[in-house]
């Protein structure tokens, strides 16, 4: 399977908010937001002025057909570090080796390309098979956040992860994975 990540276009916005309030996603994200094209279309101005503290990307497979969302956020050049998150929004997507993919093109870009010693996420502890998934490819568990997040009348604890620049670079040899464009911003 191959993909690309390419910049998100104002054509997207339905999609996207489509994606963004659909149960499969929102169970694994911090709300539930319930979106409007207006919100949509005031978020994606907010992204595209020239923002160098984040960047999005729509997942396509090679087919061209879009299949999730992709972000670098809290890019710190000062402190060499950013934080990032992707979702797979196709249920016909998921489990066919796409994370592979996305993971590691995205250290590759994170380190090789932005010139940054450490990529960092947060993961729902409820959520083993992302938080296996980073294990994988490099990522380490820095830290459990207790009851960091109240949603549907609950806490949940959040798992910090990360990887550092030297860390991917011991484990790269070992990886097999295809390489993806990533449209530049």
């Amino acid at each position: 399977m191959g993909a690309i990540l390419r910049q998100v276009r104002e054509s997207d916005l339905e999609m996207i908010m489509n994606w963004r309030m659909s149960p499969e996603v929102t169970k694994y994200m911090y709300t539930d937001p319930k979106l409007t094209i207006e919100d949509q279309q005031n978020w994606f101005k907010k992204i595209n002025l020239n923002n160098d503290n984040e960047k999005y990307w729509i997942i396509e497979l090679e087919n061209g057909i879009p299949v999730g969302l992709m972000s670098v956020n809290n890019i710190d050049y000062r402190n060499q570090q950013a934080s990032w998150a992707y979702y797979i929004a196709s249920l016909e997507a998921r489990g066919k080796g796409l994370g592979r993919i996305l993971e590691c093109n995205m250290y590759d870009y994170i380190f090789d390309t932005l010139g940054l010693n450490k990529l960092w996420c947060e993961v729902f502890e409820f959520n083993e098979k992302v938080i296996q998934i980073h294990e994988k490819f490099g990522s380490k568990i820095e830290g459990r956040l207790v009851d960091h997040i109240y949603k549907n009348g609950e806490f949940f604890n959040v798992i910090r992860m990360g990887i550092r620049r030297n860390e991917w670079e011991q484990l790269k040899g070992n990886m097999e994975y295809k390489k993806i464009l990533i449209e530049n911003y």
